[in-house]
């Protein structure tokens, strides 16, 4: 299994959440399975990558076709809890970043 998202031609959209964890768990790793599974089965996600260290900083992009997507995907109710919980429990900092992007290619021969 690749961990690199199956991403079609530019553009598309790309958000980039960069967060430190907190030491203690409160239920992270299962409610991060959920908003996986639940955010692949939403209108206009193309995919997502993710990665953790081992001091807990993690970076995880979701791609999504239109804005218009990635907004319902941040409105969704359940996203929402994780919101929440992310700033009361899971993270001591976090930043979302959102971008367009309009180029992208692969390696390593560049295409």
């Amino acid at each position: 299994m690749s961990r690199f998202a199956p991403l079609p031609d530019p553009p598309y959209y790309a958000v980039i959440f960069t967060a430190q964890r907190t030491e203690a768990d409160h239920g992270y790793g299962a409610m991060a399975d959920r908003m996986m599974a639940l955010a692949a089965d939403q209108p206009g996600h193309i995919g997502v990558e993710s990665t953790r260290d081992a001091d807990g900083l993690g970076i995880t992009i979701s791609y999504w076709t239109d804005e218009a997507s990635l907004l319902a995907w941040k409105a969704q109710a359940e996203h929402l809890l994780a919101q929440k919980l992310g700033k009361t429990r899971w993270y001591s900092h976090y930043t979302l970043r959102v971008a367009r992007v309009e180029r992208a290619y692969c390696g390593p021969d560049g295409r």
